[in-house]
C-alpha cells in the first residue's frame, strides 16, 4: 500500500525566486525622452492649431499696428472741427443765430449740409491720401483690409455714408452712430467699426 498522498488541487504552487531587478538604461524611461511629434505641426506640439494641423495665421501678420482707439477719436473730433466751424458760420451769416423754439428746420438742413460736406471731404481725401487732415495730425490711416491700398471711391463713399448720413436720420439716426462707433471697443482682431465694416477697411498707425 503506498503512503503517497494525492496532489492537492487547492495548494499554491511554490513561488519562484525574484529576479533582482535591474536599472534603467540611460535614457530609457518614458519620461527622458522628447515629446512626441505631432503631424502637421512645426513645433511638435498639439496645441499650435485647433486640430493638431498647420498653425494657425495671425489675421494681423504683416499689418501695421492697429490704431490706437483715442487717437481715432481725437482725429474725428479734429476733423469736425475743421468742417463744422466754417459750416455754422456760413449758415449764421444766411440764417443768423438758431432760435431754439421754431429753428428745427434749420437745424435739420445744418445737420444735412455738414453731413454732405463732411462725406465729401472724407472720401476725397481717404481715396487720394488714406488720411484726412485729423488723421494726418494724429498720425492713424485708413486702409484696405485686404492689401491696405488706399480706399477706393466705392469703398470710401460706402464707408462714409455709414458714418455720415446714417446719424442725421430723426430719432434712430442717433442710436445707431452711437453702436457704430462704440463698435471698434468690442470688435476683433481688426478693431473695426461699423463703418469700417461697410468699406472693409481698417484704421492702422500711420509713421
Amino acid at each position: 500500500m503506498s503512503t503517497d498522498r494525492p496532489e492537492d488541487p487547492f495548494a499554491k504552487p511554490p513561488e519562484e525566486p525574484q529576479q533582482p531587478s535591474q536599472p534603467p538604461p540611460a535614457g530609457g524611461g518614458p519620461y527622458d525622452q522628447p515629446p512626441p511629434v505631432y503631424p502637421g505641426s512645426p513645433q511638435g506640439g498639439p496645441y499650435d492649431s485647433p486640430y493638431g494641423g498647420a498653425p494657425t495665421p495671425d489675421p494681423l501678420a504683416g499689418m501695421p499696428p492697429l490704431a490706437n482707439r483715442g487717437r481715432r477719436l481725437l482725429a474725428r473730433i479734429v476733423d469736425g472741427l475743421i468742417i463744422g466751424i466754417p459750416i455754422y458760420a456760413i449758415t449764421w451769416a444766411f440764417w443768423g443765430a438758431y432760435d431754439y423754439n421754431s429753428g428745427v428746420g434749420q437745424g435739420f438742413a445744418e445737420g444735412v449740409i455738414y453731413a454732405v460736406v463732411y462725406l465729401v471731404y472724407q472720401v476725397l481725401m481717404l481715396t487720394r491720401r488714406g488720411q484726412s487732415l485729423g488723421k494726418m495730425l494724429l498720425k492713424v490711416r485708413v486702409g484696405m483690409l485686404a492689401d491696405g491700398a488706399n480706399p477706393s471711391t466705392p469703398a470710401a463713399l460706402k464707408r462714409e455714408a455709414v458714418y455720415s448720413l446714417v446719424p442725421i436720420i430723426p430719432c434712430c439716426g442717433s442710436i445707431f452712430w452711437i453702436i457704430e462707433v462704440l463698435w471698434c471697443t468690442w470688435d476683433k482682431p481688426y478693431r473695426q467699426c461699423l463703418h469700417d465694416k461697410a468699406g472693409q477697411t481698417v484704421v492702422v498707425s500711420a509713421r
